[in-house]
């Protein structure tokens, strides 16, 4: 998988509850407009805030609503028996690829700590084929996952730990990894590095953002960046307007927006909608460039 990948919301009702034909019909419009593939349950959507039984329920709506070798999965968890858990969910499922987040509780957390942790999980999974892409979010996390960690993993196990997604923002731990020659798939977080991502041996992007820049972004995808500083340049400013702490309200309700659905707008807490005179000030700085 590489290209453009949104990280897509959950839709949740007024309970807290996830809405199957809100999500459905988002991952559908998602990759009908540009995305090449979709990342389930990460960050944006919300998946640390849902149990288990309901990440195993939203994870089999994706794979009922759209072609499971499009789609990743988040499902990293402090404890490894749930990880193993939802990571064989995923495997029955038809996923190819779970993005999993260090065990991130016990802190500091040693190298040779995560490479057991991980390794532990690579042998609970025995022969099932899925694959594992670290998922590096240090900013909620409080950890980094140390590119010789990464090294030593892709090195004891190849055909299971592939890839990465970063969403530390850092370009030079990105390339960092790129430079282990080890053929892992790097993603960075956000599309802004989409002109430059193939020549700076980047799979792509994975992206909240990207589930309203989509249709700019695969121009500038398919293009290899090729004359268009203009649409990077449209796409920088979007995402501008919606990144910081309201990132995840702010995209919700722009697909509130799209889809004419006010129950798009809804979070679970601790985040809290986007307020309405910030989300008139975001429709007004999307509308006009």
């Amino acid at each position: 998988m590489q290209g453009v990948i949104a990280a897509v919301p959950t839709p949740v009702d007024a309970a807290g509850a996830p809405v199957r034909d809100l999500f459905a019909e988002h991952c559908r419009w998602a990759l009908a407009n540009g995305c090449d593939g979709l990342n389930i349950l990460g960050s944006t959507g919300e998946a640390n805030s849902f149990d288990t039984t309901t990440r195993r329920a939203v994870m089999g709506w994706a794979t009922e609503a759209c072609p499971a070798e499009r789609l990743m999965v988040g499902t990293g968890t402090p404890s490894l028996a749930e990880t193993v858990a939802l990571t064989e969910a995923a495997d029955d499922l038809g996923y190819g690829v779970a993005l999993v987040l260090p065990p991130y509780y016990y802190k500091p957390a040693s190298e040779a700590g995560l490479i057991a942790w991980y390794m532990a999980l690579h042998a609970a999974l025995g022969g099932r084929p899925i694959r594992i892409h670290f998922y590096n979010f240090p900013q909620m996390t409080g950890l980094n996952i140390p590119v010789p960690v990464i090294a030593a993993l892709a090195m004891r196990a190849p055909e299971r730990f592939t890839g990465i997604k970063d969403s530390s923002g850092d370009l030079a731990y990105c390339a960092g990894i790129v430079a282990l020659g080890r053929d892992l798939a790097v993603f960075p977080s956000s599309e802004t590095v989409l002109p430059h991502a193939r020549p700076d041996g980047f799979a792509g992007c994975i992206s909240a953002t990207v589930n309203v820049t989509a249709p700019l972004c695969a121009q500038v995808w398919a293009k290899n960046g090729e004359g268009t500083a203009d649409l990077s340049e449209e796409i920088a400013r979007q995402r501008a307007a919606m990144a910081g702490p309201s990132l995840i309200p702010a995209v919700k309700h722009m697909v509130s927006r799209r889809t004419g659905d006010p129950r798009w707008r809804h979070t679970l807490p601790p985040l809290r909608p986007l307020p309405d005179g910030a989300a008139r000030d975001l429709e007004t700085v999307l509308s006009h460039p």
